[in-house]
């Protein structure tokens, strides 16, 4: 028998495979969704990335119903996203527009696998941006799109938001996480800065088990400093 079960939206990438990982090896009834499977998972929820956003709420709810076949999740975790840099001189809507599909998209259907299949006293964790808390002029398109996770973060904490009672809902806001694409791209970058993603994983789930948990709505920053991680939930 599982623990329990919790879903992963992007269990693929680098943080969703570890969480996947990380829930497997303490006997947990995983599924991922993602835009390719991953075969460690217990269930795949494949996603049409030519789909619209509507069509993709309507396909991953059908999907992830399925292979629930009448449970319920003790969590909905999502950690998809992705970057893009730029201005406002070039590409804006361009990179706009991928950054809201891949972190606004994911995370509002996220919501809704919440509001339909969490149990009471659920969690569902989004992933926001901690240079999102400011303006950020070098990659508008990444920040306007985490910023809207976290005003999302705000809104299903609120009364009525349509999630079971007593779920927790918050956002983590990473600075840098120490991924195999981090390590390529910034070789010579201080690693004792960046977030291991065990550690995100970890707190995934003493949260869902009801352990140090944060304020219901919270921004939670990841702070890693000579490689020692503090959560600090932001001010604003």
């Amino acid at each position: 028998m599982s623990v329990g079960r919790v879903f992963v939206y992007g269990g693929k990438g680098a943080l969703g495979a570890t969480c996947v990982q990380y829930f497997k090896s303490q006997n947990w009834w995983v599924g991922s969704i993602d835009l390719v499977e991953n075969d460690s998972a217990d269930a795949n929820v494949v996603v049409d990335r030519n789909a619209d956003w509507v069509a993709q709420e309507t396909d991953v709810l059908a999907k992830v119903s399925s292979a629930l076949n009448g449970e319920k999740l003790d969590a909905v975790i999502c950690v998809a996203g992705g970057w893009a840099g730029g201005n406002a001189k070039k590409d804006l809507a361009k990179n706009s527009d991928l950054m809201w599909k891949q972190s606004v998209w994911s995370s509002a259907i996220s919501a809704t696998l919440g509001a339909n299949y969490l149990k009471e006293g659920g969690l569902l964790a989004l992933t926001g941006a901690n240079p999102a808390l400011e303006g950020t002029p070098g990659m508008i398109g990444y920040g306007m799109a985490k910023g809207a996770v976290h005003q999302l973060t705000k809104s299903l904490a609120g009364e009525n938001s349509g999630l079971p009672d007593n779920s927790l809902v918050v956002a983590i806001l990473p600075v840098t996480l120490d991924t195999p694409m981090n390590r390529k791209w910034m070789p010579n970058a201080d690693t004792s800065t960046w977030t291991p993603l065990e550690f995100v994983a970890e707190q995934f789930m003493n949260w869902t088990l009801g352990k140090n948990r944060p304020t219901n709505g919270s921004l939670v920053k990841l702070i890693t400093k000579d490689s020692k991680t503090e959560l600090i939930e932001a001010t604003n």
